[in-house]
C-alpha cells in the first residue's frame, strides 16, 4: 500500500517539476506599464490595480521608467515624487503585485526615450559609459535601487543617437542621393563611436556581474532607429543579457517622416521601402551573430501613429501616402500629436457604435490579408484640405500576427508596449486588453 502511496507522490513531484519548468522555459510576454499614467486625468489615468486584469497574460511586468540623474551619473526615477518612498511610493506598489502573482517577475526599466524634455538625452547615457569609475557608481546604484525596492531584475532601453530618417527613393532619386555624397560626404552620427561600443559592452558585463549575485536578470531592449552595428557590439553582448527585446516599431513616425505616412511595424518588408525597417531583418541580424533564438522577443505596440492627409495625398490610401505632419489628436489620452491610443483608433474605426457617422467622417480600414505588414486606416480630406488622417496601428489581429511570427520562428516571446494604451476598460468589443490578449494565445 504503502508503495502505491510514494509512487503517487512521486508523480505529484514530478508533475509540479514540469509545471514549473513550463512556466519558466516557455514563452515569455514583457508587458510595459509607464507608471506616468497613473497621473493622467480622464480616460487615460490608468492606474496600478487597472492592469491586474492583464498580469495573468504576463511572465514579466516592466515597470518604467527610470532615467541618469545627469549631475551624479546614477540611476534615477523619471518622477521620483510618484514612484520613491519618498513620494507616493509606486515602486513598493507595483513590486507587492509579486504577492498575489508570485510566477510575475517585476523588472524596472531605464530609458526608452522617456526623458526627452531634456535638449538631448542621449548625450548622458554616452557620457557615463565613458568612465570605468562613473559607471561603476552608476551599477552600484542600479543594484541598490533594485533590492531596496525589490525588483527581480533591470531592463536596459539605453539611449542611444538615432540614426536620421532615411527617405523612400525612386532610382532616379537615388543616382541623385549618391552623387550628392560624393561632394558631402556621410554625416558622422558619433565621432567616438567604436569607444562608446566596447564601453556599453562593459557596462552591460559589469551589470551582469554585479546582479548575478542575487539572481536579479538583465534584459537588453534595442530602441527604434538605433544603429546595433554601430552602438552594440552584438557577438559579446548576447552572452550578458537574459533576453533581448527587438522594440522594431515606430519604424515610420509623424515626426520623423511628416511628409510620408507608411506603415509603422511591418513584420516583412515592404516593396520599395527603407532596407531593413521590419521585424524580420532585425531578427535575421541578431541570429546572424549566432544569438540564441529562444533569447530574442519581439515588441508589439498597443498604440498607432496617424498623419494628416490633404487633397494632395488621393482617395487610395495605399502607403507610402503624401502626408503634412502629425494628425491632431484632440481626444486623445497622450495629448500627443500623431500618437493615438488603441481605444482612440477603434473609436474612428466603423463600428456599431459609430455607424451614424457619414461622409468624411468615416474612416476606411485595411486590413492585412498577406500578415505581413499590418492594417492601416485612413480618412481622405475635404473640400478645405482638412480633416485627412491616415493610421498605422495595431489591432488584436495584426498582434497576434505578430506573436504567431515569434512563435513560427521559435523566438523567445514577444512584448507589449505598453499596457496603458491597450483597451483597459474594455469599451471597443467588451474585452479588457484585447492586444495582449490576443498576442498571448497565438505564442
Amino acid at each position: 500500500m504503502w508503495c502505491k502511496a510514494f509512487a503517487v507522490l512521486l508523480l505529484l513531484v514530478a508533475l509540479v517539476r514540469c509545471q514549473r519548468n513550463f512556466t519558466t522555459t516557455g514563452p515569455k510576454v514583457l508587458c510595459y506599464y509607464d507608471g506616468s499614467h497613473a497621473l493622467k486625468d480622464g480616460p487615460g489615468q490608468v492606474t496600478v490595480p487597472d492592469i491586474e486584469l492583464a498580469l495573468p497574460y504576463c511572465t514579466h511586468l516592466m515597470y518604467g521608467f527610470a532615467s541618469i540623474d545627469v549631475r551624479t551619473n546614477r540611476i534615477r526615477p523619471v518622477d521620483a515624487s510618484l514612484d520613491l518612498d519618498s513620494g507616493k511610493g509606486q515602486y513598493r506598489v507595483v513590486t507587492a503585485l509579486k504577492k498575489r502573482f508570485p510566477n510575475l517577475k517585476i523588472f524596472l526599466s531605464i530609458g526608452f526615450y522617456k526623458d526627452l524634455k531634456e535638449e538631448k538625452p542621449f548625450e548622458k547615457y554616452l557620457t557615463l559609459l565613458e568612465s570605468a569609475g562613473e559607471r561603476r557608481w552608476f551599477v552600484d546604484s542600479v543594484y541598490s535601487l533594485l533590492k531596496t525596492y525589490e525588483f527581480n531584475g533591470l531592463d536596459l532601453a539605453w539611449q542611444f543617437p538615432q540614426t536620421k530618417p532615411k527617405r523612400i527613393r525612386d532610382w532616379k532619386g537615388k543616382l541623385w542621393h549618391g552623387f550628392k555624397k560624393v561632394f558631402t560626404g556621410d554625416s558622422i552620427l558619433d565621432p567616438k563611436a567604436d569607444e562608446h561600443r566596447e564601453e556599453f559592452t562593459a557596462l552591460v558585463r559589469e551589470l551582469k556581474e554585479a546582479l548575478r549575485a542575487d539572481n536579479y536578470e538583465l534584459g537588453l531592449t534595442v530602441l527604434p532607429h538605433v544603429n546595433e552595428t554601430m552602438f552594440m557590439d552584438v557577438p559579446l553582448l548576447k552572452d550578458y543579457v537574459d533576453y533581448i527585446n527587438l522594440a522594431a516599431f515606430d519604424q515610420q513616425t509623424p515626426e520623423r517622416n511628416p511628409k510620408e505616412g507608411d506603415y509603422t511595424g511591418p513584420i516583412y518588408e515592404p516593396e520599395g521601402r527603407v532596407e531593413g525597417n521590419n521585424i524580420d531583418a532585425k531578427v535575421n541580424h541578431w541570429l546572424s551573430h549566432n544569438t540564441p533564438i529562444n533569447k530574442i522577443i519581439i515588441g508589439i505596440p498597443t498604440y498607432g501613429r496617424g498623419w494628416k492627409l490633404i487633397g494632395e495625398s488621393g482617395v487610395t490610401g495605399v502607403p507610402p501616402i503624401l502626408a503634412t505632419g502629425p494628425a491632431a489628436s484632440d481626444s486623445g489620452s497622450s495629448g500627443t500629436d500623431g500618437f493615438f491610443s488603441w481605444p482612440e483608433i477603434c473609436s474612428m474605426l466603423p463600428n456599431p457604435g459609430n455607424a451614424h457617422l457619414k461622409g468624411w467622417h468615416r474612416m476606411i480600414r485595411v486590413g492585412d490579408p498577406t500578415k505581413r505588414y499590418g492594417v492601416y486606416a485612413y480618412r481622405i480630406a475635404d473640400e478645405h484640405d482638412e480633416n485627412g488622417i491616415w493610421l498605422s496601428y495595431e489591432d488584436p489581429d495584426s498582434a497576434g500576427n505578430k506573436a504567431a511570427y515569434a512563435k513560427a520562428k521559435g523566438l523567445g516571446g514577444v512584448s507589449i508596449f505598453d499596457l496603458g494604451n491597450d483597451d483597459v476598460r474594455g469599451i471597443c468589443a467588451g474585452d479588457k486588453f484585447p492586444i495582449l490578449r490576443a498576442a498571448k494565445y497565438r505564442l
